[in-house]
């Protein structure tokens, strides 16, 4: 039988890295790899409830490896050549009660 393998997307994390002159903070993005993500299709159902809720075109569903700890709100992500954005916070199911490798999930965007 077959192993589930997801891929390694780029995650880009933003970090403050100081002030500019009006005291506002300078935040610099820096590309990190993510192994094992799994992309899936979103439903036309989840599509059109997300537009309606957010106004936002839902592309794809990310599901996150188990142990991941980074930030994934409102973050750039890169896969199949293309760059999409996270819309809100990931959804987390419990650990101990998903027998495969992935227990987050978050929705993606197109982002040009």
């Amino acid at each position: 039988m077959p192993k589930i393998r997801g891929i390694t997307i780029t995650l880009y994390q933003t970090e403050q890295n100081g002030v500019d002159p009006f005291g506002r903070p300078v935040m610099v993005e820096t590309a990190v790899p993510v192994e094992n993500v799994l992309i899936g299709e979103p439903s036309t159902e989840d599509i059109i409830n997300e537009l309606n809720l957010s106004g936002k075109r839902l592309a794809y569903t990310l599901a996150l490896p188990k142990g991941d700890a980074h930030n994934w709100k409102d973050k750039r992500v890169e896969f199949f050549g293309e760059v999409f954005r996270t819309i809100g916070e990931p959804t987390q199911g419990i650990e101990a009660n998903i027998p495969l490798s992935w227990n987050r999930k978050v929705k993606v965007e197109r982002y040009e």
